[in-house]
């Protein structure tokens, strides 16, 4: 288990121009696959375009405090990219006057940011109906300083979607880390404690499944029945519903799947797996991701592989949806990642 991000590693992967040329390269380039963009004009969706905006997924910072395994934002402890408060500032005029009804905050840890309760409680006055904030759990009992998170989550009514790659702890501590398991339930438990989870409950708790392997998710409501029963029977535990996403072969997940020779067969499931009814749902049709230094996105993987939005407006200090909303979604062939299958968003499947 590694220890470093890639990037402090000084690893060739953590360079994003890197990424994209072996995702424009070898079995693409040649012709034995097709490019996402051929893919999709198959079908008469290209280019992809963004409908109605419904999300603002804002990235706090890439500082965690785990270093997993398939982490598509290469966070961890020694990452210090970490939004400022003049940005945090920027993001809220656009919260107050965009016509986006979902709020996403994620990290690295987002909880890890040293203003992240100040813009919560800003942002919470916006008016914003679902209000996410993605935790990785182990944030909960990293430090003392974190312990009344559930308390602080429950006050501002946050829905929280945390990170759970298995029920057992064999395979949790495999992808995430050694006592990442134990420490995950201990703050699912505190969660429910104070009322997320529970059966009608308002305060919602959800949790994120990756698969742990070079392989496509199971099914998302089987794996969500099986994710229930095992940890109410083993722990006691309830939360709402289990959202399975896809890894998409970018960042410390691309450099497992080349580590473990299983690029070009992971990318031959991927394509084969390829469903054209997923493309029509797709995050980056109604999200809009905002980067720690205040760049934008069409979504958070084009963020860690720094493809910026195909628009004039760039920067969330010269927001304008309008601009926005009449530009070409940036593609590579990582988005094979979000349209395999049932599809993949930060919201589980979209088909």
């Amino acid at each position: 288990m590694a220890t470093k991000s890639l990037k402090a590693r000084n690893n060739d992967i953590a360079n994003t121009s890197r990424q994209l040329e072996i995702l424009s390269n070898g079995i693409f380039a040649d012709g034995e696959l097709p490019t996402f963009a051929a893919k999709i004009k198959e079908t008469n969706q290209f280019p992809l375009r963004p409908k109605k905006l419904e999300i603002l997924q804002i990235n706090l910072g890439y500082m965690c405090n785990q270093v997993c395994e398939h982490c598509h934002v290469d966070a961890g402890p020694d990452r210090k990219e970490i939004m400022t408060i003049d940005t945090m500032n920027q993001c809220l005029e656009v919260i107050k006057n965009t016509g986006a009804h979902t709020l996403d905050l994620t990290g690295g840890a987002p909880e890890m940011n040293p203003n992240f309760r100040w813009f919560v409680e800003e942002a919470s006055k916006a008016g914003i109906k679902d209000f996410i904030v993605r935790s990785n759990l182990t944030i909960i009992r990293a430090n003392k300083k974190y312990y009344d998170l559930p308390e602080f989550f429950k006050k501002h009514n946050v829905h929280v979607v945390s990170s759970m790659p298995h029920w057992t702890r064999g395979k949790t501590d495999k992808q995430r880390g050694d006592g990442v398991f134990d420490k995950s339930i201990k703050a699912l438990q505190e969660l429910n404690a104070v009322g997320y989870g529970m059966p009608n409950s308002e305060l919602k708790l959800d949790l994120v499944y990756n698969p742990s392997g070079a392989f496509l998710p199971g099914d998302q409501m089987a794996l969500e029945n099986d994710f229930k029963k095992a940890l109410k029977a083993d722990f006691d535990i309830d939360f709402h519903s289990l959202f399975a996403i896809t890894n998409l072969p970018i960042s410390r997940f691309l450099d497992y799947l080349i580590a473990s020779e299983n690029y070009e067969d992971y990318m031959y499931s991927l394509v084969e797996a390829y469903n054209p009814a997923a493309v029509k749902n797709v995050m980056c049709t109604n999200t809009l991701s905002v980067s720690w230094d205040g760049n934008l996105y069409d979504c958070d993987f084009n963020q860690m592989l720094n493809l910026k939005v195909a628009s004039k407006v760039k920067h969330i200090s010269e927001y304008n949806e309008e601009i926005l909303q009449n530009r070409n979604i940036i593609i590579n062939q990582h988005c094979y990642g979000c349209t395999a299958g049932a599809g993949s968003s930060c919201q589980g499947v979209v088909a």
